[in-house]
């Protein structure tokens, strides 16, 4: 099983539209953070431990949680979602369903 962490901005609207894709997946766990002081959810140094795999929606994201955090041996993965989306948009699931097929269809 691996756990999967989805972060973005406030963790509004794309990271846990993220996350939702995979409750109740037979395989993999996830989770959703965001790297603003205003984020739902705040990704810390508890949570990336966490996890094993860190999908962040733009390379901003990235930037940030390597300079703020430690990581092991955690790949993270650019998916490139511009903050365009509402939560559950269909847009936006489409396109998060064609990125992440290969975890989904685990």
């Amino acid at each position: 099983m691996s756990n999967l962490l989805f972060i973005c901005s406030k963790n509004q609207w794309r990271s846990p539209t993220a996350e939702l894709l995979f409750k109740d997946h037979p395989i993999h766990t996830a989770r959703s953070a965001g790297t603003s002081d205003k984020a739902r959810i705040k990704v810390s140094q508890k949570i990336i431990d966490w996890a094993d795999v860190i999908f962040v929606m733009e390379g901003k994201h990235r930037d940030i949680i390597r300079q703020r955090f430690n990581f092991a041996d955690q790949t993270i993965i650019v998916l490139d979602m511009a903050d365009d989306y509402q939560f559950g948009d269909a847009e936006l699931i489409d396109i998060l369903k064609l990125s992440l097929a290969d975890y989904l269809q685990k």
